[in-house]
């Protein structure tokens, strides 16, 4: 464990090793056979330009304190942004109270651990000057706008954070953490005649703020989104049918994150409420499908050192050749189903209880060449950039917007598209895959992804994918 990083939560939280200790004993009073405490730290930055005017900006701090209890299948949890000892006490008592059971397991002396470094960030974004990131989002504005005189509206949004955690376990767990983050959003409205056109482009991950101005600049940012929505005014309306779609690299890893990654947190597996529940071992997909969630990527967005509950991150395979090899879990799911902890325990914020949750969720790459996958396609869908979506867990059954799309007539890209949707079943999906491409690409940093009301930052990736056969719903022909 870095010492800095260790000695920064007892030097401003007051704590030492025999408070925790107490706290954990409290915890465990009523009985239980785990708690935890998660302390956190969060400093935050946020602007936005609209109209090229500045519109909002704020700076923020924030920190607190989660207690929770396991007993069972019980939790227990409280939490206070108070962090006097007698709060926190009081915290922990009330989640022993919640989570009250018969069997009552002893706190193991704390163990401390050396962390990976998966993002040596020197001077984190969050204390870099505001002029600095000022100058950002205008210099963004201003090369949106001269893109193409059709573009005439533009919003730019920066937010950065540094987030600092302790994770303290009765099983022994003593992990912190220093997770810096940082991302760029640019939106553009381009109009030629009566019909708006958007598009949006943005990127960044655990960075600092040089980042921004040495590898994915402001004007790489800009051009994209005004490239997009000026690619939308030309367009045509979808066809609506079933037929052969192409998935392009990167960001439309989304529709893989949501119709088959959610699917395989090992929560909704426990309870049988997903269509991957009791398929371990079996056939889920094409064999040209190996999908992963690997949370020990350098820098990326959804990576972290050590997950919420204090565990390591790992590269988990979770579809292996088609085959279901695992499932995400953090914990408590470990526990009551008798599997590895993956370390994908994860949390919004100390007011929230940990979850399996994904980190940066991706198919690896495969043996085809992405020019041999659009030729080999009659007539169909190329889907690029994706919008909204939504999907049921329980059977995979998704339906997802493409914000930007072609149409593939003998074997080449032809007109873009507007207003395409693809619907489908996430399982069903996997096994109708026939060529993987040999460009995996990662989202530039992005993503977020919401479950049971909490927010965490995620990334996803794919290469270029063909569908044999999916349901593209529009109002063409």
């Amino acid at each position: 464990m870095d010492n800095s990083r260790k000695k920064f939560f007892f030097d401003h939280y007051g704590l030492s090793e025999r408070d925790l200790e107490q706290y954990l004993a409290a915890a465990l009073s009523a009985g239980g056979e785990y708690a935890d405490l998660y302390f956190e730290y969060l400093t935050s930055t946020s602007l936005s330009v609209d109209e090229s005017m500045v519109k909002s900006a704020s700076q923020g701090i924030s920190a607190g304190c989660g207690v929770r209890v396991i007993s069972g299948e019980r939790t227990g949890y409280a939490y206070t942004d108070d962090l006097a000892p007698e709060k926190i006490l009081h915290a922990a008592r009330t989640a022993a109270l919640i989570a009250s059971g018969p069997s009552k397991n002893p706190v193991v002396s704390l163990k401390d651990k050396r962390n990976s470094n998966l993002y040596p960030v020197h001077t984190p974004s969050v204390d870099a000057d505001v002029a600095a990131k000022l100058d950002l989002v205008t210099r963004a504005d201003k090369a949106a706008r001269a893109y193409d005189s059709r573009i005439f509206q533009v919003r730019v949004g920066y937010a950065d954070e540094l987030r600092r955690i302790l994770v303290i376990g009765s099983d022994g767990t003593f992990a912190t953490d220093f997770q810096p983050l940082a991302r760029m959003n640019v939106l553009c409205i381009a109009k030629d005649g009566d019909v708006p056109a958007r598009g949006s482009a943005g990127g960044g991950g655990r960075v600092s703020l040089e980042y921004f101005q040495t590898e994915k600049t402001p004007e790489h940012f800009a051009a994209e989104a005004a490239r997009q929505a000026i690619v939308q005014l030309g367009a045509r309306e979808a066809p609506a049918g079933e037929m052969e779609v192409v998935l392009g690299p990167g960001w439309p890893g989304v529709l893989l994150h949501e119709a088959i990654g959610h699917g395989l947190e090992a929560d909704f597996n426990r309870k049988k409420t997903s269509a991957f529940a009791g398929l371990l071992g079996q056939r889920v997909a094409s064999e040209k499908c190996t999908i992963v969630d690997n949370g020990a990527m350098p820098s990326r967005r959804g990576s972290i050192n050590v997950d919420d509950e204090g565990a390591p991150t790992q590269n988990t395979v979770l579809i292996e050749n088609g085959i279901l090899k695992n499932y995400l879990s953090d914990k408590l799911s470990s526990r009551l189903m008798g599997i590895a902890d993956t370390g994908n325990g994860r949390r919004e914020s100390y007011e929230h209880i940990p979850m399996p949750r994904m980190t940066n969720t991706y198919m690896l790459a495969g043996q085809d060449s992405p020019e041999d996958i659009i030729k080999s396609v009659k007539r169909g869908v190329y889907a690029v950039n994706f919008g909204g979506g939504q999907v049921d867990i329980t059977n995979g059954k998704f339906v997802f917007s493409a914000s930007e799309a072609y149409m593939i007539e003998d074997g080449e890209i032809t007109a873009p598209l507007r207003n395409a949707t693809l619907i489908g079943n996430g399982p069903d999906v996997l096994t109708r895959v026939s060529m993987v491409g040999n460009d995996l690409q990662l989202d530039e940093g992005i993503g977020t992804c919401g479950k049971d009301g909490q927010s965490v930052p995620v990334g996803v990736g794919i290469p270029t994918l063909k569908i044999d056969r999916l349901t593209v719903g529009g109002t063409g022909s």
